[in-house]
């Protein structure tokens, strides 16, 4: 069964007969009075939709932007034409439509007023280009606007922590050896050579030094690090889909 808000939402939309055939404009929606269900709708038909057709939607479906009713095109457009005197439709009205589409009718007593405050069966909208305003209709179409946002993209922090790493240099030392020399007694040296006694005993001590690594440590700044920013563009493609009117006449006439 269709619900007062997919019935809402069906005003302005496309009616289609349970074969697919395009049938017509959805322009008003009646509820009953007692329940508030959607009763009828009235379908824009015939040439420029200047004919305004009754049918029964309780059995009616509403997908995206077309309403399915139960009944072929055929079927509405031979419907009997009543109207809707202020707004209300009457019980002989509604019994006369309801034995034309095939169903079952329950006479009901008409409450004062019905669920968007007027006095009846009254319409609960019509759409832009419907019987309530002249023979042309206006065709609208959804556009994108397509802007840019910030957001958080990610974050960036710094920090500073110690490490160890072997280091391995090589240093040249000097070291000291001993080596003994021995020079034959000349001219030369046969003064020092005999200035002691002919015999006796004797020490003599030479130091040896060496130089040896050492290894210091001292710490000093290198470089200094900072996080900058910069920003890059690139382009980015956004797809949605838009919906557009489209006007279709039938019957004999002539395009200009």
């Amino acid at each position: 069964m269709l619900s007062e808000n997919d019935a809402r939402r069906a005003i302005g939309t496309t009616a289609y007969s349970v074969d697919g055939d395009k049938i017509g404009t959805v322009g008003q929606l009646f509820l009953d009075d007692e329940t508030g269900r959607p009763e009828f709708v009235t379908v824009n038909t015939g040439l420029f939709g200047t004919h305004e057709t009754f049918i029964p939607v309780s059995d009616a479906d509403v997908s995206g932007d077309r309403l399915t009713l139960p009944f072929t095109k055929h079927k509405v457009k031979d419907a009997p034409h009543v109207a809707a005197d202020d707004g209300h439709l009457d019980h002989d009205e509604e019994q006369r439509l309801y034995e034309y589409y095939g169903m079952g009718y329950t006479s009901r007593t008409t409450s004062d007023t019905d669920v968007d405050g007027s006095t009846g069966r009254g319409p609960v909208g019509h759409d832009t280009s419907g019987p309530t305003t002249d023979e042309a209709m206006t065709r609208s179409e959804e556009y994108l606007r397509v802007g840019t946002t910030s957001q958080e993209a990610g974050r960036v922090r710094l920090r500073k922590y110690v490490t160890t790493e072997h280091e391995t240099h090589t240093v040249p030392v000097r070291k000291e050896k001993a080596v003994l020399e021995r020079e034959p007694i000349t001219d030369a040296n046969v003064d020092a050579a005999t200035s002691g006694p002919d015999l006796s005993e004797e020490e003599h001590e030479v130091v040896l030094t060496e130089e040896r690594a050492v290894v210091n440590k001292t710490v000093q700044p290198v470089e200094r690090v900072r996080v900058a920013k910069e920003t890059a563009t690139e382009e980015q493609t956004v797809s949605e889909n838009v919906r557009k009117e489209r006007i279709e006449a039938e019957g004999d006439v002539e395009r200009r």
